[in-house]
C-alpha cells in the first residue's frame, strides 16, 4: 500500500463551479453607494477555495464567490468570502427567496469564542468588510444580495444573481459540489494534522 499523502489534494473549484450568466437576465455587481468600482455586468461566477489552515486545534478554510466581467477585461473579482458553514444556508436562502418572492434575511452567527474570527465578508465596498447579515431580495428577474456590516445599521446592495429556473438549478448543483469538496478538504486537513501530531509525539 502507498503511504498516506502528506499534502492536501489540489481542489480546482473554479473549473467545476463556473456558471456563465450570458444567457441569463442581466446581473450586475458593484451597485452600492461606497463601491470602489462602477457597476459591472457579471458574465460568469464561480466558487474558489482561497485557503486552508489548522490552528488552535481546529481545521478551517476560506472560500470565495467570484465573478468575471467583460468590463473588467476578464479579471476575477471576489464578491463574498466565507468559511465552511456559509454555502449550505446561503443556497437554501437563495432558493427560498426565489420561490416565496419575499426577502430572506441571513444572520451571521458566531459560536462560542469565535468573535475574533470572521465568518463572512464582502469585497465589493472594500478589501474585506465583515458582515453580520446578508439579505436576499427577489425582484422580477434577479435576486438582489444586500448586506449589513458588523458595525453598521444600514444595508448596502452588493450584487445581483439571476432568478431564472435554469440558473437556480445550476447554482444548486455547483454549490453542492463545492460544499462537498470543502468539507472533504477540512476532513483531509484534520487527518494530516493528526498524522503530524502522532509523528512528533
Amino acid at each position: 500500500m502507498l503511504p498516506p499523502s502528506n499534502a492536501l489534494s489540489d481542489r480546482n473549484l473554479e473549473a467545476a463551479t463556473t456558471l456563465s450568466l450570458k444567457r441569463e437576465p442581466a446581473s450586475f455587481a458593484f451597485l452600492c453607494s461606497r463601491a470602489i468600482a462602477p457597476p459591472q455586468p457579471m458574465e460568469s461566477i464561480h466558487i474558489d477555495l482561497a485557503s486552508v489552515d489548522y490552528f488552535a486545534g481546529r481545521a478551517s478554510l476560506w472560500a470565495t464567490l467570484d465573478m468575471r466581467s467583460d468590463g473588467g477585461e476578464g479579471k476575477v473579482t471576489s464578491l463574498l468570502g466565507f468559511d465552511e458553514s456559509f454555502l449550505r444556508p446561503f443556497t437554501r436562502a437563495l432558493i427560498e427567496a426565489a420561490a416565496s418572492r419575499t426577502p430572506y434575511r441571513m444572520t451571521i452567527v458566531h459560536g462560542a469564542g469565535e468573535q475574533s474570527r470572521h465568518r463572512v465578508v464582502e469585497y465589493v465596498t472594500g478589501p474585506g468588510v465583515p458582515l453580520s447579515e446578508v439579505v436576499l431580495t427577489p425582484q422580477d428577474s434577479v435576486i438582489a444580495i444586500s448586506a449589513r456590516a458588523e458595525d453598521e445599521r444600514t444595508e448596502e446592495t452588493l450584487f445581483q444573481l439571476p432568478r431564472s429556473d435554469s440558473f437556480l438549478r445550476a447554482f444548486v448543483k455547483v454549490a453542492c459540489q463545492a460544499d462537498l469538496a470543502l468539507h472533504e478538504t477540512l476532513a483531509q486537513s484534520e487527518r494530516l494534522a493528526l498524522q503530524k501530531a502522532r509523528g512528533g509525539a
